[in-house]
């Protein structure tokens, strides 16, 4: 039987650290498991870090695009986070985009993301950014991230 997937609640965001590379059976308990705790903690956001994650298949793309929509439904942003350039490269070739998966290259930055994107829903944003620079309702730190 695989192991199942821990998920850390810290805040309003559920964390997951893939660790390992995880089989079909994993990637579905994963999917089950995250969608109660959203449901559960009425977390805004979700953290998915991939950074131990050394290949990808198509089933695990699909469940990551298949996780941002559920929790998208669930009203939950959902941010992949630590992507190696192969994982990356392999997506790609797998001909999966991951469309509408937003991705940061560090925690901190897919934190920064959530938090921005809850401060936007909520109508709340930083307008110390020069109107038409792109980057008004961003955080100054975040903007000069992009």
């Amino acid at each position: 039987m695989s192991e199942r997937v821990p998920i850390l609640q810290i805040g309003q965001v559920l964390l997951v650290s893939i660790q390992t590379d995880l089989d079909d059976q994993a990637v579905m308990l994963l999917q089950d498991d995250l969608a109660a705790m959203v449901v559960e903690s009425g977390a805004h956001g979700v953290v998915i870090d991939i950074t131990a994650v050394e290949i990808v298949d198509s089933f695990v793309g699909r469940m990551l695009a298949t996780i941002a929509s559920i929790s998208r439904l669930l009203d939950a942003q959902t941010v992949v986070v630590g992507m190696r350039p192969a994982v990356a490269i392999t997506l790609v070739e797998l001909g999966l985009s991951l469309g509408g998966v937003r991705t940061a290259l560090t925690l901190d930055k897919g934190l920064r993301v959530l938090e921005q994107a809850h401060a936007g829903a909520k109508g709340e944003t930083d307008s110390s950014a020069p109107a038409g620079t792109g980057f008004e309702g961003i955080a100054p730190d975040a903007a000069a991230g992009q």
